[in-house]
């Protein structure tokens, strides 16, 4: 009997060692400065590439930092959000949380100058992270050591988006679990929402807020200033309707996203609601008046949030193009 129960458990402890070293295998691909054998100026040019875009595009730096969430929030950081729909496959960005992205087609415009350098070497998946850390820089935000050896998707997962990118009228118990299922505590995800100190939202996301009455929640001089940017309560999707999240820093990764909470001036229902929340509440008002506490957390759960299920050379492939699988 002692002899099975020894046996019984030598096999258990041998099952969970050979589950930790897969996992550990995975996590250890990724690592600083991955290409610096294989392609040693990969981050440099997807460095200037960011710099020279956001130059001549400021708002593509918005799009990087958007690009790494809703490409690391679905299954993995695998760049299948990049895919385009292609017959057996549907693409991510055709699905209502999507809406409003823009700015793929530079991404391209990243990948064929790394691919001029160091052809099918570097992934698309480490070019959406990487170019979110520099649009960071960019946008006044933290500088984050970010690592490197992602690999790239071999399909979309249109059905998974709905369960796994939180909607702007979820409920913030909600918002914290579906970070919390990849490892973003409290503080990490309160400092995430700040991304929304930059950017602008559109009035389809808003209108709900606005009429037939007003929120009360909402500060009431500046939902009339909200109410003349969105004029109807039927807004057309396709037509340039919205707002800037933050009016006095609207391109910088500031505090003020907080400051503008506190005077009830959030945007989203989302954005709102952190400021009565109990656990949520305390680190509001913490970013609130601490710019650099902001960006500490928020450093630690981009850094997170970039890591989050790497795929690694089995599982995935270096695509030559990030809108397509590559042939075999």
């Amino acid at each position: 009997m002692s002899l099975n129960k020894h046996h019984c458990c030598s096999t258990f402890i041998f099952l969970l060692l050979t589950l930790l070293s897969q996992f550990y295998s995975v996590e250890s691909e990724l690592q600083l400065n991955y290409y610096a054998e294989s392609c040693p100026s990969a981050e440099e040019i997807i460095k200037q590439q960011v710099i020279k875009l956001y130059n001549k595009h400021g708002n593509t730096a918005v799009s990087w930092v958007r690009n790494l969430f809703h490409d690391c929030m679905v299954k993995s950081c695998d760049a299948s959000l990049l895919l385009r729909r292609v017959k057996g496959m549907e693409s991510e960005q055709e699905s209502d949380r999507s809406f409003g992205m823009r700015n793929f087609k530079y991404i391209n415009t990243i990948k064929e100058a790394v691919e001029k350098e160091c052809p099918m070497t570097v992934s698309c998946a480490d070019i959406v992270a990487l170019s979110a850390r520099d649009g960071i820089v960019m946008l006044g935000g933290p500088r984050i050591e970010m690592r490197s050896g992602r690999k790239d998707s071999k399909q979309s997962y249109l059905t998974e988006v709905q369960n796994t990118i939180p909607n702007h009228n979820d409920t913030i118990d909600l918002v914290l679990s579906r970070f919390q299922s990849i490892g973003i505590d409290t503080a990490g995800t309160v400092a995430l929402l700040g991304a929304h100190s930059v950017g602008r939202v559109h009035c389809v996301n808003l209108v709900h807020r606005l009429y037939p009455t007003v929120d009360p929640t909402l500060d009431p001089e500046h939902a009339e200033y909200l109410k003349r940017r969105c004029p109807t309560p039927d807004p057309d999707r396709k037509a340039v309707l919205y707002s800037r999240n933050d009016l006095e820093t609207p391109m910088i990764l500031d505090n003020m996203y907080y400051k503008n909470l506190l005077k009830h001036k959030g945007l989203l229902m989302v954005d709102q609601q952190l400021t009565s929340h109990p656990l949520t509440s305390p680190l509001v008002e913490k970013m609130a008046a601490d710019n650099g506490y902001f960006h500490d957390q928020f450093a630690r759960a981009v850094l997170l949030l970039s890591e989050n299920n790497p795929l690694n050379e089995d599982q995935g492939e270096i695509r030559k193009d990030c809108r397509f699988v590559n042939l075999v």
